[in-house]
């Protein structure tokens, strides 16, 4: 996700806009759950925090997972009385969110899906994301599940860039990301058209990367997330950050300045603790206990 950050910005321009015409994660031992909303409310070994937020006002849910999920984060959209239609104050607390993720070294993976049944609607962090669509992702809503490193929909899921049929243009990263995606023809003949597509025409044209039959509690493509991210985590922590790191900026140049980038992305990785780490465990027939280091 290069330039995800930028999305947030163009986003948050275009809501400022819209609004003016109209005249109108943390790094803490032992933190489970965190909210922002107007305010925020976070628990921490079983003691409450709250800054004047008010339980419909928790509009982006952020979770921490445990046990064999230990690493992953679950940013979850949940302004169901608009159906998660963006706005200013979602994009500051995303922003923020997104911010506090970047320096939380205990974090591996992170997975985007939606709070409110059937709707979606990640950020320019160094970990691999995931985009969990198990409803629909019309607009925005899909231009930021563009921006994530892997998209997991439900066969029923609905998505399109469908902006021309309101007299506009995708303006948060849609005319550039689905053209790298999917290519410059059927990204052209896709927002010309407004047309949506499911879970399945998705996958068959490279917007998806996995597509999964609805289940009964509507959340097959946040479970298939869950499992993908798990095979990531026991990879090492910065190997993954380097290699993501590699990837989108040998993406944006020629293949010998790519090549170039990939020789100064894996010098990084040479000296570090968790190379040595990894060897050993080879050597010793024991799996890696890697720190990030």
């Amino acid at each position: 996700m290069a330039a995800a950050l930028g999305g947030f910005g163009l986003l948050q321009g275009r809501v400022g806009l819209a609004a003016a015409a109209a005249a109108t994660f943390f790094s803490r031992p032992g933190c489970r759950a965190l909210v922002w909303g107007d305010g925020a409310v976070f628990s921490s070994a079983g003691r409450s925090y709250s800054f004047e937020a008010k339980e419909e006002e928790e509009e982006l849910r952020v979770r921490y997972l445990d046990d064999e999920h230990k690493g992953i984060v679950v940013l979850g959209l949940n302004r169901s009385h608009a159906r998660n239609a963006l706005n200013k104050n979602l994009l500051k607390m995303m922003s923020k969110a997104v911010d506090a993720l970047k320096s939380d070294k205990k974090v591996r993976t992170v997975i985007f899906r939606s709070e409110v049944p059937g709707i979606f609607c990640a950020a320019n962090l160094p970990v691999p994301t995931i985009a969990a669509i198990d409803g629909t992702a019309l607009g925005g809503g899909l231009e930021l599940a563009l921006a994530c490193d892997i998209r997991v929909a439900a066969c029923s899921a609905k998505m399109g860039l469908v902006e021309t049929k309101l007299a506009i243009i995708p303006g948060a990263g849609g005319t550039q990301r689905l053209p790298r995606i999917i290519g410059v023809s059927l990204a052209k003949e896709l927002i010309f058209s407004a047309r949506t597509v499911d879970g399945e025409e998705a996958k068959s044209i490279g917007l998806i990367s996995h597509v999964v039959e609805q289940n009964e509690a509507g959340d097959a493509a946040y479970r298939r997330a869950l499992v993908l991210a798990r095979e990531f985590l026991p990879q090492g922590p910065l190997a993954m950050r380097v290699a993501k790191l590699a990837i989108n900026q040998g993406m944006e140049v020629d293949l010998v300045t790519g090549l170039a980038i990939e020789e100064a992305c894996y010098a990084q990785t040479i000296p570090t603790k968790d190379r040595i780490e990894g060897l050993l465990a080879f050597k010793e027939k024991r799996p890696p206990c890697y720190k990030g280091e």
